[in-house]
């Protein structure tokens, strides 16, 4: 059986080694933290970064859904989602259109189908890609129930709620993007049981995406 050699002092690290290594991780913990883990979670993003990589919006929605919690708990109105809301609030009639007269359509009319199912508590986002003042015409339905929703956008660092409701059944009309981006809906279950949102969209996007 063999034994090790001990290391001579020569082949241990430094103090100045071990302390440049504990302030490159400090250093290092101390990005992350900034660039990834405050837009994620919180929605802070002093950099600019998280805003490029998604995760802004991330922080928003889940901060979005803690208070629609607490607004559900205490009986209130859901508050409004976080953003550039006063900046983008001449836009918000321009760019939203309720089609309340809009003549029903058939299924094979529509460009896009998505349907999604969300169980009690469960939340999901679908957004389509549109260029400033493209137009989509939309309806949606949920199956078995109800849910809280909010139409917004995204996009070059600019964020806009055209309108959020809860505990709606149906809802149709027009979408007019008041920026380029990312522009769709947050459906959010606070029922007891599974619920399934089917979306169909036309008009003028690139892409119809799940975002969450």
């Amino acid at each position: 059986m063999f034994n090790s050699e001990v290391p001579s002092k020569t082949e241990l690290p430094t103090t100045g080694k071990l302390l440049r290594s504990t302030l490159y991780a400090l250093v290092s913990a101390g990005v992350i933290l900034i660039t990834i883990v405050l837009p994620a979670e919180y929605a802070i993003d002093p950099t600019g970064i998280g805003r490029v990589l998604g995760l802004t919006e991330m922080g928003e929605i889940k901060m979005q859904l803690d208070k629609e919690a607490e607004a559900d708990r205490q009986g209130g109105q859901t508050p409004a989602a976080p953003g550039n809301q006063s900046s983008l609030s001449s836009s918000l009639f321009a760019g939203w259109l309720i089609g309340t007269a809009h003549a029903q359509a058939t299924d094979s009319t529509w460009k896009d189908e998505i349907s999604v199912t969300l169980k009690p508590g469960q939340g999901a986002e679908v957004k389509l890609s549109m260029a400033k003042g493209a137009k989509a015409e939309f309806s949606w339905t949920v199956k078995d129930g109800a849910v809280n929703y909010d139409l917004h956008g995204d996009g070059g660092g600019q964020n806009i709620s055209y309108k959020k409701d809860r505990k709606v059944e149906k809802h149709s009309g027009t979408l007019e993007a008041a920026f380029d981006g990312n522009h769709g809906w947050f459906w959010r279950n606070r029922g007891r049981k599974d619920v399934t949102v089917i979306l169909r969209v036309r008009g003028v996007y690139t892409e119809v995406k799940r975002m969450i």
